[in-house]
């Protein structure tokens, strides 16, 4: 009985999180969609036909996955962020907290909606890239691994935000002076070789490294981080920020105080 009350919970904040997507359609998925063809037309054909080849492609392939990667990471993250501290702010997270709905079930369910937002745009993003180039997916399965784990990875990034947060102009601060700097610098546009070794090692930190870099083997079949362990580290850190987030909310951070 109380597993099926968690699961009407969950569907119901999902499906909501869904329905709140479409909505609002013209600021959720055309922006990215536009955004992600300038991209394309920008570095892509202008400036990519100059520089040349990079990692045995040509330039517009070999910046496709970290762009749909970009993508994917930016809207998971900003979905969940704004649903959430909204959520507070209008004091609606209060008719789930009086429910018999968990913790893990409310944070499932917003992580699930930021999930399908990634998707959504990581399928609109590949679509666009389609029409650029004429590339095809090495490994279709690693391909949706990555881009479902990574999206629960800044899903939950964004959750956390959302919990601090104590206005809107804090949920703007993560994105602009963290998030943003680590995407830039995450290999989107460059392979590490490229650059000085303290930068090469500093990249070696920065998390978004690895992801684009298992998206482009997944898409392109180059390899530049072990896979194996790449795969474990993401799992692990989905389930690590997952439980963070569950411990906060049985604290009551951000939602009793």
């Amino acid at each position: 009985m109380i597993k099926h009350i968690q699961s009407i919970a969950w569907w119901t904040i999902t499906r909501n999180e869904v329905k709140r997507i479409a909505r609002i359609w013209l600021q959720t998925l055309l922006p990215p969609i536009v955004t992600i063809g300038l991209y394309f037309i920008i570095f892509g054909q202008l400036i990519g036909s100059r520089i040349g080849p990079m990692a045995g492609y040509s330039y517009i392939d070999f910046i496709a996955p970290g762009l749909i990667m970009m993508s994917v990471i930016t809207n998971a993250y900003a979905n969940v962020v704004g649903s959430f501290y909204s959520a507070r702010f209008q004091n609606s997270i209060e008719e789930l907290l009086i429910s018999p709905v968990s913790n893990l079930t409310i944070v499932l369910g917003y992580i699930s909606g930021g999930v399908v937002r990634g998707l959504l745009v990581g399928c609109l993003a590949m679509f666009i890239a389609s029409c650029f180039t004429d590339q095809s997916i090495a490994s279709l399965p690693l391909t949706l691994f990555t881009i479902v784990l990574t999206a629960s990875f800044f899903s939950l990034a964004g959750l956390l935000n959302g919990i601090f947060a104590n206005s809107f102009d804090d949920t703007a601060i993560i994105p602009t002076f963290i998030l943003a700097p680590l995407i830039y610098l995450g290999g989107i546009f460059y392979t590490i070789d490229l650059l000085p070794s303290f930068w090469q090692q500093t990249s070696a930190y920065n998390p978004i490294f690895y992801m684009v870099s298992l998206l482009r083997y997944s898409m392109l079949g180059i390899i530049s981080i072990p896979i194996g362990p790449t795969c474990l580290w993401l799992v692990g850190s989905v389930l690590l920020l997952g439980w963070l987030n569950v411990w906060l909310l049985n604290r009551g951070v951000g939602i009793r105080n």
